[in-house]
């Protein structure tokens, strides 16, 4: 029975992630959507120079793995600066590829160390970024930021353990076939981790509707706000008077950029307030308030538990549990029996 490589099988894999967010997303070409068909590519490339001795895999194949860092980045940074204001920065994220691929047809000797810059450098930063927490990936869905940071997190780590493959490639360490093997499963495997990963990311990001209305509430006070301590106070009470009065949590798609605007405070502001003073993330006090909706239906109504969650503003039951359990130390059902003993479940 003939067997499918398992280069193949990780494209095959990676495609369906792709068609999964192209489904979602429409043909948009968002850089995490072409950071997994890359990915895809290289799984192809690599299959082919295993498997059939394809020659231009060796031109292709670095090309190509020089270009997944920036698109990562790129991608990353669409969650954080969405739309157009990564447009004007992502140029120069394009040299690397370039640069290699110079590099292939004139002096291809020094490629591995670029590759090990690259992976190290992009790594490193991606894993900084994803240090700052949920908070600084602002245009992911509240309910999915967590994930998504650590799909951010999972990214960069990965790149640093390409950099860690490269060196060993580049100093040939075991010198056999069989070493050669481990490596190039260990890079297969790290696509599909990766693929993934970026394929998770991208499905917290929330796309506005073009022209929308976007009502602010603007805080008020004497003078415009600065962000610093002092202003802790006015900002959280506009986020809690948004809250409560226009029950914005509601909003599965609620994301830290769609409720700094509806606040008209900028949501950098919104971030370190709610973290100076709660020691949380804004995504984990927003969850709080569907929590507490929750809480009321529970108690006040016979409702299923799922249309409850849903209308609560949770996407997802496996998000609703875990925050529900995080607030109250009880799973849904189980509150519900103890606020409604006679009643019981529903």
């Amino acid at each position: 029975m003939p067997s499918i490589p398992l280069p193949f099988v990780t494209a095959l894999l990676l495609v369906v992630l792709l068609a999964r967010m192209v489904g979602r997303d429409g043909l948009s070409c968002r850089p995490l959507s072409l950071f997994v068909a890359l990915c895809a590519v290289q799984a192809i490339v690599l299959g082919l120079r295993w498997n059939f001795d394809w020659s231009l895999a060796h031109f292709f194949q670095p090309i190509v793995a020089a270009t997944l860092p920036p698109l990562a980045w790129l991608g990353f940074e669409d969650l954080r600066q969405p739309d157009a204001r990564i447009q004007h920065s992502s140029s120069p994220h394009a040299i690397p590829a370039i640069v290699i691929a110079v590099m292939v047809f004139v002096w291809s000797n020094p490629i591995d160390i670029a590759l090990i810059v690259l992976f190290f450098g992009y790594g490193s930063a991606l894993l900084w970024v994803a240090r700052q927490g949920p908070d600084t990936l602002s245009a992911a869905r509240f309910g999915d930021a967590v994930a998504a940071s650590r799909s951010l997190a999972t990214v960069g780590l990965l790149f640093i353990l390409a950099g860690v493959v490269e060196i060993a490639i580049a100093l040939d360490i075991g010198g056999d076939s069989g070493a050669g093997m481990i490596v190039g499963s260990a890079n297969i495997v790290a696509l599909i981790i990766i693929g993934y990963a970026a394929a998770v990311a991208g499905r917290s990001r929330v796309f506005e509707e073009p022209g929308g209305p976007v009502v602010a509430v603007q805080a008020q006070g004497p003078r415009p706000l600065d962000g610093g301590t002092g202003d802790d106070p006015q900002i959280l009470a506009t986020v809690d008077r948004l809250m409560r009065e226009r029950k914005l949590y509601r909003d599965p798609n609620l994301t830290l950029d769609r409720l700094a605007r509806r606040a008209g405070i900028p949501a950098r502001h919104i971030s370190t307030a709610v973290n100076r003073v709660h020691g949380r993330n804004v995504s984990q006090i927003v969850n709080e308030y569907r929590v507490e909706e929750a809480q009321r239906l529970l108690a006040d109504t016979a409702a299923p538990v799922t249309e409850i969650m849903f209308e609560a503003g949770f996407l997802t039951k496996s998000n609703f549990n875990r925050e529900f359990l995080r607030v109250t130390g009880l799973n849904p059902s189980g509150y519900r029996r103890s606020v409604r003993p006679a009643k019981g479940d529903t």
